[in-house]
Protein backbone atom coordinates (compact mmCIF):
# COMPACT_ATOMS: atom_id res chain seq x y z
CA UNK A 1 0.00 0.00 0.00
CA UNK A 2 1.56 2.88 -1.23
CA UNK A 3 -0.10 6.24 -0.94
CA UNK A 4 0.69 9.50 1.50
CA UNK A 5 -2.89 8.82 3.01
CA UNK A 6 -2.03 5.51 4.09
CA UNK A 7 -0.07 3.59 6.68
CA UNK A 8 0.96 0.38 5.56
CA UNK A 9 -0.35 -2.66 7.66
CA UNK A 10 2.26 -5.90 7.22
CA UNK A 11 0.75 -9.51 7.34
CA UNK A 12 3.32 -11.80 9.02
CA UNK A 13 4.26 -13.08 5.03
CA UNK A 14 4.73 -9.40 4.20
CA UNK A 15 7.37 -8.57 7.66
CA UNK A 16 9.20 -11.65 7.18
CA UNK A 17 9.76 -10.61 3.40
CA UNK A 18 10.89 -7.25 4.83
CA UNK A 19 13.84 -9.01 6.84
CA UNK A 20 14.69 -11.37 4.41
CA UNK A 21 15.71 -7.94 2.43
CA UNK A 22 18.04 -6.80 5.38
CA UNK A 23 21.71 -7.59 4.02
CA UNK A 24 22.93 -7.03 7.75
CA UNK A 25 22.84 -9.87 10.20
CA UNK A 26 19.77 -11.31 11.73
CA UNK A 27 21.58 -10.94 15.48
CA UNK A 28 21.64 -7.01 14.36
CA UNK A 29 17.48 -6.99 14.14
CA UNK A 30 17.35 -8.73 17.38
CA UNK A 31 19.66 -6.38 19.29
CA UNK A 32 17.65 -3.30 17.89
CA UNK A 33 14.47 -4.69 18.44
CA UNK A 34 15.10 -5.41 22.17
CA UNK A 35 16.76 -1.65 22.67
CA UNK A 36 13.57 -0.57 21.38
CA UNK A 37 11.38 -2.11 23.75
CA UNK A 38 13.60 -2.01 26.82
CA UNK A 39 13.53 2.41 25.96
CA UNK A 40 10.02 2.33 25.40
CA UNK A 41 9.28 -0.06 28.65
CA UNK A 42 11.82 2.47 30.78
CA UNK A 43 10.00 5.44 29.28
CA UNK A 44 6.48 4.32 29.95
CA UNK A 45 7.03 3.04 33.60
CA UNK A 46 10.02 4.36 34.98
CA UNK A 47 8.66 3.88 38.66
CA UNK A 48 8.71 -0.24 37.68
CA UNK A 49 12.06 -1.28 39.44
CA UNK A 50 11.05 -5.48 39.06
CA UNK A 51 10.75 -6.35 35.84
CA UNK A 52 9.63 -10.02 35.13
CA UNK A 53 10.43 -11.31 31.69
CA UNK A 54 8.30 -13.86 29.83
CA UNK A 55 9.91 -15.47 26.82
CA UNK A 56 9.05 -18.24 24.45
CA UNK A 57 11.76 -20.12 22.95
CA UNK A 58 11.58 -18.40 19.46
CA UNK A 59 12.61 -15.16 18.15
CA UNK A 60 10.24 -12.98 20.19
CA UNK A 61 11.93 -14.64 22.78
CA UNK A 62 15.21 -13.44 21.90
CA UNK A 63 13.97 -10.03 21.65
CA UNK A 64 12.57 -10.44 25.74
CA UNK A 65 16.16 -11.51 26.27
CA UNK A 66 17.69 -8.86 24.75
CA UNK A 67 15.24 -6.12 26.76
CA UNK A 68 16.08 -8.40 29.94
CA UNK A 69 19.68 -7.73 29.75
CA UNK A 70 19.07 -3.93 28.63
CA UNK A 71 16.83 -3.52 31.90
CA UNK A 72 19.64 -4.47 33.83
CA UNK A 73 22.06 -2.56 32.55
CA UNK A 74 19.59 0.75 33.19
CA UNK A 75 19.49 -0.96 36.81
CA UNK A 76 16.57 -2.81 37.15
CA UNK A 77 15.76 -5.76 39.09
CA UNK A 78 15.00 -8.58 36.39
CA UNK A 79 13.67 -11.95 36.63
CA UNK A 80 13.36 -14.09 33.39
CA UNK A 81 11.08 -16.81 32.81
CA UNK A 82 11.39 -19.47 29.83
CA UNK A 83 8.74 -20.98 28.51
CA UNK A 84 10.35 -23.19 26.18
CA UNK A 85 13.09 -26.31 26.69
CA UNK A 86 16.42 -24.67 26.54
CA UNK A 87 17.63 -27.57 24.10
CA UNK A 88 15.59 -26.20 21.93
CA UNK A 89 15.99 -22.97 21.70
CA UNK A 90 18.16 -21.66 18.58
CA UNK A 91 20.02 -19.09 16.99
CA UNK A 92 19.97 -15.68 17.62
CA UNK A 93 17.44 -16.66 20.41
CA UNK A 94 20.41 -18.92 21.92
CA UNK A 95 23.15 -16.00 21.15
CA UNK A 96 21.03 -13.66 23.45
CA UNK A 97 20.39 -16.50 26.26
CA UNK A 98 24.10 -17.16 26.73
CA UNK A 99 24.47 -13.55 27.27
CA UNK A 100 21.67 -13.27 29.58
CA UNK A 101 23.18 -16.34 31.64
CA UNK A 102 26.66 -14.77 31.42
CA UNK A 103 26.08 -11.85 33.04
CA UNK A 104 24.00 -14.01 36.27
CA UNK A 105 20.50 -12.67 35.17
CA UNK A 106 18.47 -15.53 36.89
CA UNK A 107 16.26 -17.62 34.57
CA UNK A 108 13.66 -20.07 35.35
CA UNK A 109 10.65 -21.73 34.65
CA UNK A 110 8.26 -20.37 37.23
CA UNK A 111 7.21 -16.29 37.61
CA UNK A 112 9.06 -14.45 39.75
CA UNK A 113 7.47 -11.07 41.35
CA UNK A 114 7.34 -7.95 39.05
CA UNK A 115 6.22 -4.15 38.96
CA UNK A 116 5.80 -4.91 35.74
CA UNK A 117 5.82 -7.92 32.60
CA UNK A 118 7.21 -7.90 29.03
CA UNK A 119 5.52 -10.44 27.12
CA UNK A 120 7.84 -12.31 24.54
CA UNK A 121 5.94 -15.09 24.57
CA UNK A 122 4.91 -15.23 20.67
CA UNK A 123 5.42 -12.76 17.68
CA UNK A 124 4.14 -12.43 14.42
CA UNK A 125 4.66 -15.11 13.30
CA UNK A 126 1.93 -17.11 15.90
CA UNK A 127 -1.23 -18.03 14.18
CA UNK A 128 -4.22 -20.29 15.58
CA UNK A 129 -5.10 -21.02 19.59
CA UNK A 130 -2.07 -21.19 22.01
CA UNK A 131 -1.54 -24.65 23.66
CA UNK A 132 -2.02 -25.79 27.20
CA UNK A 133 1.49 -24.75 28.51
CA UNK A 134 1.14 -21.32 26.66
CA UNK A 135 -2.44 -20.67 27.11
CA UNK A 136 -1.29 -21.17 31.17
CA UNK A 137 1.34 -18.57 30.66
CA UNK A 138 -0.63 -15.89 29.01
CA UNK A 139 -3.20 -16.27 32.10
CA UNK A 140 -0.88 -15.95 34.45
CA UNK A 141 0.48 -12.71 32.79
CA UNK A 142 -3.34 -11.45 33.58
CA UNK A 143 -3.70 -13.02 37.08
CA UNK A 144 -0.22 -11.24 37.93
CA UNK A 145 -2.27 -7.60 37.68
CA UNK A 146 0.67 -5.52 36.99
CA UNK A 147 1.40 -3.33 33.56
CA UNK A 148 2.52 -5.61 29.89
CA UNK A 149 4.66 -4.44 27.85
CA UNK A 150 4.43 -6.69 24.30
CA UNK A 151 7.05 -7.18 22.37
CA UNK A 152 5.82 -7.39 18.68
CA UNK A 153 2.13 -8.09 19.45
CA UNK A 154 0.40 -9.47 22.54
CA UNK A 155 0.78 -12.95 22.75
CA UNK A 156 -2.28 -14.56 21.30
CA UNK A 157 -3.03 -12.06 18.74
CA UNK A 158 -2.69 -13.32 15.16
CA UNK A 159 -0.67 -10.93 13.31
CA UNK A 160 -2.13 -10.72 9.85
CA UNK A 161 -5.76 -10.96 11.11
CA UNK A 162 -6.14 -9.34 14.57
CA UNK A 163 -7.84 -12.74 15.31
CA UNK A 164 -7.71 -14.09 18.73
CA UNK A 165 -8.63 -17.88 18.71
CA UNK A 166 -7.84 -18.99 22.52
CA UNK A 167 -6.46 -17.25 25.25
CA UNK A 168 -4.32 -14.00 25.12
CA UNK A 169 -2.35 -11.31 26.66
CA UNK A 170 -3.84 -7.57 27.50
CA UNK A 171 -0.93 -5.58 27.04
CA UNK A 172 -0.87 -1.86 28.45
CA UNK A 173 2.05 -0.95 25.81
CA UNK A 174 2.46 -2.89 22.65
CA UNK A 175 6.26 -2.27 20.77
CA UNK A 176 6.56 -3.45 16.80
CA UNK A 177 8.87 -3.14 14.73
CA UNK A 178 9.14 -1.55 11.54
CA UNK A 179 5.40 -1.23 10.28
CA UNK A 180 2.33 -1.95 12.57
CA UNK A 181 0.55 -5.42 11.25
CA UNK A 182 -2.65 -5.61 10.59
CA UNK A 183 -3.43 -7.63 14.03
CA UNK A 184 -2.68 -4.35 15.88
CA UNK A 185 -5.25 -2.64 13.81
CA UNK A 186 -8.17 -5.20 13.34
CA UNK A 187 -10.64 -6.01 16.23
CA UNK A 188 -10.49 -8.17 18.58
CA UNK A 189 -6.41 -7.61 18.32
CA UNK A 190 -6.41 -4.09 18.64
CA UNK A 191 -8.39 -4.08 21.90
CA UNK A 192 -5.67 -6.04 23.27
CA UNK A 193 -2.85 -4.29 21.87
CA UNK A 194 -3.08 -0.87 24.13
CA UNK A 195 -0.62 1.68 22.98
CA UNK A 196 0.83 1.27 19.83
CA UNK A 197 4.78 2.08 19.53
CA UNK A 198 6.42 1.56 16.08
CA UNK A 199 10.41 1.19 16.22
CA UNK A 200 12.79 1.74 13.38
CA UNK A 201 14.86 -1.51 13.38
CA UNK A 202 16.82 -0.08 9.84
CA UNK A 203 14.92 -2.45 7.64
CA UNK A 204 13.91 -1.02 4.07
CA UNK A 205 10.77 1.02 3.83
CA UNK A 206 10.62 -0.63 0.19
CA UNK A 207 7.08 1.20 -1.50
CA UNK A 208 4.45 -1.75 -2.02
CA UNK A 209 5.66 -3.79 0.44
CA UNK A 210 2.15 -3.95 2.19
CA UNK A 211 -1.14 -4.76 0.81
CA UNK A 212 -2.99 -3.33 3.07
CA UNK A 213 -2.90 0.22 5.42
CA UNK A 214 -5.18 2.26 7.60
CA UNK A 215 -6.11 5.36 6.31
CA UNK A 216 -5.25 8.71 7.80
CA UNK A 217 -6.80 12.09 7.40
CA UNK A 218 -4.78 13.31 4.68
CA UNK A 219 -7.59 10.91 2.66
CA UNK A 220 -10.23 13.52 2.90
CA UNK A 221 -7.75 15.10 0.64
CA UNK A 222 -8.97 13.21 -2.03
CA UNK A 223 -12.69 14.44 -2.28
CA UNK A 224 -13.84 16.85 -4.71
CA UNK A 225 -14.48 20.04 -3.37
CA UNK A 226 -16.94 22.35 -5.51
CA UNK A 227 -15.16 24.55 -8.31
CA UNK A 228 -16.10 27.71 -10.40
CA UNK A 229 -17.44 25.68 -12.91
CA UNK A 230 -19.53 23.36 -10.83
CA UNK A 231 -23.73 23.81 -10.70
CA UNK A 232 -25.14 21.63 -8.67
CA UNK A 233 -25.42 18.68 -10.49
CA UNK A 234 -21.97 18.14 -11.68
CA UNK A 235 -20.96 19.26 -7.78
CA UNK A 236 -22.34 15.75 -7.34
CA UNK A 237 -26.43 14.70 -7.45
CA UNK A 238 -27.91 12.05 -5.02
CA UNK A 239 -31.16 10.23 -4.89
CA UNK A 240 -31.97 8.52 -1.44
CA UNK A 241 -34.61 6.05 -1.37
CA UNK A 242 -36.00 5.09 2.09
CA UNK A 243 -38.38 6.12 4.68
CA UNK A 244 -41.20 4.48 6.24
CA UNK A 245 -43.71 5.20 9.24
CA UNK A 246 -41.02 5.27 12.57
CA UNK A 247 -38.30 5.36 10.51
CA UNK A 248 -38.08 9.07 8.80
CA UNK A 249 -35.38 10.40 10.62
CA UNK A 250 -32.84 7.97 8.93
CA UNK A 251 -33.18 8.94 4.90
CA UNK A 252 -33.06 12.66 6.35
CA UNK A 253 -29.83 12.31 8.25
CA UNK A 254 -28.01 10.29 4.92
CA UNK A 255 -29.79 13.54 3.14
CA UNK A 256 -28.14 16.12 5.39
CA UNK A 257 -24.99 13.97 5.37
CA UNK A 258 -24.79 14.21 1.30
CA UNK A 259 -25.16 17.69 1.24
CA UNK A 260 -22.61 18.52 3.81
CA UNK A 261 -20.16 16.03 2.57
CA UNK A 262 -20.33 18.37 -1.05
CA UNK A 263 -23.03 16.96 -2.95
CA UNK A 264 -24.88 19.83 -4.91
CA UNK A 265 -28.35 18.50 -4.94
CA UNK A 266 -30.24 15.42 -3.10
CA UNK A 267 -33.02 14.52 -3.71
CA UNK A 268 -35.25 11.66 -1.28
CA UNK A 269 -37.59 9.56 -2.49
CA UNK A 270 -40.20 8.93 0.06
CA UNK A 271 -43.40 6.95 1.07
CA UNK A 272 -46.37 9.43 -0.03
CA UNK A 273 -48.16 9.35 2.70
CA UNK A 274 -44.78 10.74 4.73
CA UNK A 275 -44.04 12.83 2.63
CA UNK A 276 -46.02 16.41 4.43
CA UNK A 277 -42.79 15.00 7.35
CA UNK A 278 -40.06 15.25 4.93
CA UNK A 279 -41.48 18.40 3.22
CA UNK A 280 -41.09 20.19 6.84
CA UNK A 281 -37.96 18.53 7.77
CA UNK A 282 -35.80 18.74 4.69
CA UNK A 283 -35.70 22.11 3.75
CA UNK A 284 -32.75 21.75 0.81
CA UNK A 285 -33.77 18.19 -0.32
CA UNK A 286 -36.70 17.51 -3.06
CA UNK A 287 -38.79 14.87 -1.74
CA UNK A 288 -40.37 12.83 -4.42
CA UNK A 289 -43.19 10.83 -3.15
CA UNK A 290 -43.63 7.09 -4.52
CA UNK A 291 -46.49 4.82 -3.74
CA UNK A 292 -46.68 3.34 -0.62
CA UNK A 293 -48.44 0.96 1.69
CA UNK A 294 -50.91 1.38 4.46
CA UNK A 295 -48.25 0.84 7.38
CA UNK A 296 -46.14 3.83 5.55
CA UNK A 297 -43.31 1.52 3.44
CA UNK A 298 -43.04 1.66 -0.33
CA UNK A 299 -44.25 -1.09 -2.55
CA UNK A 300 -42.92 -2.66 -5.62
CA UNK A 301 -44.78 -0.28 -7.89
CA UNK A 302 -42.79 2.56 -6.37
CA UNK A 303 -39.99 1.29 -8.55
CA UNK A 304 -41.01 2.75 -11.95
CA UNK A 305 -41.20 6.39 -10.13
CA UNK A 306 -37.99 5.99 -8.38
CA UNK A 307 -36.00 4.86 -11.60
CA UNK A 308 -37.33 8.09 -12.88
CA UNK A 309 -36.09 10.33 -10.25
CA UNK A 310 -32.70 9.03 -10.56
CA UNK A 311 -32.49 9.93 -14.13
CA UNK A 312 -30.37 13.04 -13.37
CA UNK A 313 -28.45 11.28 -9.96
CA UNK A 314 -24.94 10.49 -9.90
CA UNK A 315 -25.44 7.83 -6.95
CA UNK A 316 -27.94 6.29 -5.12
CA UNK A 317 -28.23 5.75 -1.00
CA UNK A 318 -31.01 2.56 -0.85
CA UNK A 319 -32.04 1.34 2.36
CA UNK A 320 -31.97 4.29 5.39
CA UNK A 321 -35.02 3.35 7.08
CA UNK A 322 -37.25 1.59 4.24
CA UNK A 323 -38.53 -0.54 6.66
CA UNK A 324 -39.25 -4.32 6.50
CA UNK A 325 -41.69 -6.51 4.43
CA UNK A 326 -42.21 -8.22 1.55
CA UNK A 327 -42.88 -5.34 -0.52
CA UNK A 328 -39.94 -3.89 0.10
CA UNK A 329 -37.67 -7.03 -0.65
CA UNK A 330 -39.16 -7.31 -3.92
CA UNK A 331 -38.87 -3.23 -4.65
CA UNK A 332 -35.14 -3.50 -3.45
CA UNK A 333 -34.45 -6.15 -5.65
CA UNK A 334 -36.09 -4.94 -8.94
CA UNK A 335 -34.12 -1.58 -8.06
CA UNK A 336 -31.10 -3.80 -7.81
CA UNK A 337 -31.76 -4.28 -11.63
CA UNK A 338 -32.76 -1.12 -12.86
CA UNK A 339 -30.80 1.27 -11.50
CA UNK A 340 -27.41 1.36 -13.60
CA UNK A 341 -25.75 4.12 -11.23
CA UNK A 342 -23.43 3.63 -8.34
CA UNK A 343 -24.88 2.74 -5.26
CA UNK A 344 -24.76 2.30 -1.69
CA UNK A 345 -26.98 -0.12 0.52
CA UNK A 346 -27.35 0.21 3.94
CA UNK A 347 -29.80 -0.72 6.68
CA UNK A 348 -33.09 -2.16 5.83
CA UNK A 349 -32.02 -2.31 2.30
CA UNK A 350 -29.19 -4.60 3.14
CA UNK A 351 -32.29 -7.05 4.96
CA UNK A 352 -34.21 -6.98 1.74
CA UNK A 353 -30.93 -8.10 0.08
CA UNK A 354 -30.72 -11.49 2.27
CA UNK A 355 -31.04 -13.77 -0.32
CA UNK A 356 -30.63 -11.98 -3.37
CA UNK A 357 -27.01 -11.40 -3.37
CA UNK A 358 -26.81 -12.16 -6.76
CA UNK A 359 -28.92 -9.67 -7.63
CA UNK A 360 -25.78 -7.55 -6.83
CA UNK A 361 -23.19 -9.44 -8.28
CA UNK A 362 -25.19 -9.07 -11.30
CA UNK A 363 -24.72 -5.16 -11.49
CA UNK A 364 -22.71 -3.25 -13.64
CA UNK A 365 -22.75 -0.22 -11.92
CA UNK A 366 -20.47 -0.13 -8.89
CA UNK A 367 -22.23 -1.35 -5.21
CA UNK A 368 -20.95 -0.21 -1.90
CA UNK A 369 -22.25 -2.64 0.82
CA UNK A 370 -22.34 -0.45 4.55
CA UNK A 371 -23.15 -3.44 7.00
CA UNK A 372 -22.43 -3.45 10.83
CA UNK A 373 -21.42 -7.01 12.05
CA UNK A 374 -24.99 -8.04 12.58
CA UNK A 375 -26.13 -7.21 8.77
CA UNK A 376 -22.96 -8.99 7.43
CA UNK A 377 -24.16 -11.68 9.40
CA UNK A 378 -27.53 -11.90 8.50
CA UNK A 379 -26.57 -11.25 4.95
CA UNK A 380 -24.05 -13.93 4.63
CA UNK A 381 -25.80 -16.76 6.53
CA UNK A 382 -23.48 -16.52 9.78
CA UNK A 383 -23.45 -15.71 13.59
CA UNK A 384 -22.67 -12.01 14.42
CA UNK A 385 -20.38 -13.43 16.72
CA UNK A 386 -18.64 -15.11 14.01
CA UNK A 387 -17.96 -11.53 12.43
CA UNK A 388 -16.67 -10.08 15.30
CA UNK A 389 -14.13 -12.72 15.94
CA UNK A 390 -13.23 -12.93 12.30
CA UNK A 391 -13.69 -9.26 11.12
CA UNK A 392 -11.28 -9.51 7.76
CA UNK A 393 -12.49 -12.91 7.08
CA UNK A 394 -16.08 -11.68 7.19
CA UNK A 395 -15.53 -8.78 4.59
CA UNK A 396 -13.27 -10.75 1.72
CA UNK A 397 -16.72 -13.59 2.02
CA UNK A 398 -18.81 -10.87 2.05
CA UNK A 399 -16.93 -9.72 -1.52
CA UNK A 400 -16.57 -12.39 -2.98
CA UNK A 401 -20.58 -13.22 -2.34
CA UNK A 402 -21.59 -10.09 -4.07
CA UNK A 403 -19.01 -8.81 -6.43
CA UNK A 404 -19.75 -5.48 -4.34
CA UNK A 405 -17.20 -3.26 -2.32
CA UNK A 406 -17.87 -3.99 1.06
CA UNK A 407 -17.75 -1.76 4.05
CA UNK A 408 -17.22 -3.16 7.68
CA UNK A 409 -18.69 -0.93 10.56
CA UNK A 410 -16.58 -0.37 13.55
CA UNK A 411 -14.37 0.95 15.42
CA UNK A 412 -11.52 -0.59 12.77
CA UNK A 413 -13.88 0.43 9.49
CA UNK A 414 -12.81 -2.05 7.39
CA UNK A 415 -13.46 -1.73 3.38
CA UNK A 416 -12.51 -4.64 0.80
CA UNK A 417 -13.00 -5.03 -2.97
CA UNK A 418 -12.80 -7.09 -5.46
CA UNK A 419 -9.84 -7.99 -7.19
CA UNK A 420 -7.95 -6.29 -4.43
CA UNK A 421 -6.30 -8.69 -1.35
CA UNK A 422 -5.53 -5.69 0.78
CA UNK A 423 -8.01 -3.88 3.04
CA UNK A 424 -8.65 -0.42 3.38
CA UNK A 425 -8.62 -0.14 7.69
CA UNK A 426 -10.14 3.40 9.12
CA UNK A 427 -10.11 3.98 12.87
CA UNK A 428 -10.40 8.12 12.91
CA UNK A 429 -14.01 8.03 14.86
CA UNK A 430 -14.48 8.47 18.61
CA UNK A 431 -16.63 6.41 20.68
CA UNK A 432 -19.14 8.57 20.29
CA UNK A 433 -20.29 7.26 16.85
CA UNK A 434 -21.81 4.19 18.77
CA UNK A 435 -25.30 6.28 18.53
CA UNK A 436 -28.60 6.14 16.33
CA UNK A 437 -28.45 7.21 12.98
CA UNK A 438 -24.44 7.19 12.46
CA UNK A 439 -24.51 4.45 9.70
CA UNK A 440 -27.44 6.69 8.01
CA UNK A 441 -24.61 9.51 8.10
CA UNK A 442 -22.07 7.01 6.62
CA UNK A 443 -24.15 5.99 3.46
CA UNK A 444 -24.95 9.85 2.80
CA UNK A 445 -21.39 10.57 2.90
CA UNK A 446 -20.60 7.62 1.00
CA UNK A 447 -23.13 8.36 -1.91
CA UNK A 448 -22.36 12.17 -2.40
CA UNK A 449 -18.36 10.86 -3.26
CA UNK A 450 -19.80 8.18 -5.54
CA UNK A 451 -21.75 10.92 -7.35
CA UNK A 452 -18.79 12.95 -7.58
CA UNK A 453 -16.96 10.10 -9.36
CA UNK A 454 -14.33 9.06 -6.66
CA UNK A 455 -13.66 4.89 -7.53
CA UNK A 456 -16.24 2.80 -5.08
CA UNK A 457 -13.04 1.82 -2.89
CA UNK A 458 -11.72 4.81 -2.27
CA UNK A 459 -14.86 6.60 -1.88
CA UNK A 460 -15.99 4.25 0.83
CA UNK A 461 -12.82 4.57 2.97
CA UNK A 462 -12.75 8.18 2.83
CA UNK A 463 -16.42 8.17 3.22
CA UNK A 464 -15.07 6.43 7.03
CA UNK A 465 -12.30 8.58 7.63
CA UNK A 466 -14.59 12.18 6.83
CA UNK A 467 -17.09 11.05 8.84
CA UNK A 468 -14.38 9.58 11.85
CA UNK A 469 -13.33 13.29 11.60
CA UNK A 470 -16.30 15.13 11.98
CA UNK A 471 -17.02 12.84 15.00
CA UNK A 472 -14.01 13.97 16.21
CA UNK A 473 -14.82 17.78 15.88
CA UNK A 474 -17.94 17.45 16.73
CA UNK A 475 -16.96 15.82 19.78
CA UNK A 476 -14.89 18.59 20.60
CA UNK A 477 -17.44 21.10 20.82
CA UNK A 478 -20.54 18.27 22.26
CA UNK A 479 -18.19 15.94 23.77
CA UNK A 480 -18.38 12.42 23.59
CA UNK A 481 -21.32 11.36 26.05
CA UNK A 482 -23.90 12.57 24.40
CA UNK A 483 -22.69 12.83 20.78
CA UNK A 484 -25.86 12.40 18.45
CA UNK A 485 -25.41 12.00 14.60
CA UNK A 486 -26.60 15.57 13.74
CA UNK A 487 -24.06 16.60 15.27
CA UNK A 488 -21.70 14.83 13.01
CA UNK A 489 -23.36 16.00 9.75
CA UNK A 490 -22.70 19.57 10.88
CA UNK A 491 -18.96 18.73 11.06
CA UNK A 492 -19.00 17.28 8.00
CA UNK A 493 -18.97 20.18 5.95
CA UNK A 494 -15.83 21.99 7.93
CA UNK A 495 -14.25 18.64 7.80
CA UNK A 496 -14.18 18.54 3.75
CA UNK A 497 -13.81 22.36 3.10
CA UNK A 498 -10.02 21.63 5.37
CA UNK A 499 -8.80 18.87 3.69
CA UNK A 500 -10.33 18.42 0.08
CA UNK A 501 -9.21 19.58 -3.01
CA UNK A 502 -10.61 21.72 -5.79
CA UNK A 503 -13.04 21.04 -8.36
CA UNK A 504 -15.53 17.53 -8.93
CA UNK A 505 -13.52 15.52 -11.43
Amino acid sequence: MDAPWCEPLLTAAEMRAAEARHPGPTLELMERAGAACAAAALDRFPDARRWSIRCGGGANGGDGLVVARLLHEAGRDVHVVLHADEARVVGDAAANLRRVRDLGLPVGAEPGEGDAIVDALFGTGFAGAPRLGAAAAIAAIAQAGVPVVAVDLPSGVDASTGEVAGAAVRADLTVTFHRRKLGHAVAPGRFLAGEVVVADIGLDAAAGEAASGAVGEAIVGLVPRRGPQDNKYSAGSVLVVGGSTGLTGAPCLSSLAALRAGAGIVVCAVPASLDGIFEQRLLEVMSRPCPDDAEGRLVPAAADAIVAAAARAGAVALGPGIGRGDGVRALVGDLLARLDLPLVLDADGLFAAVGQLDAIRARRAPTVLTPHAGELARLLGRESAWIAAHRLAAVREAVAATGAVVLLKGADTLVAAPGDDGVLVSDLGNPGLATAGSGDVLTGVVAALLAKGMEPRLAAAAAAATGGVAARLAAARHGEAGLIASDVVDELSRTVSAHGKGGTR
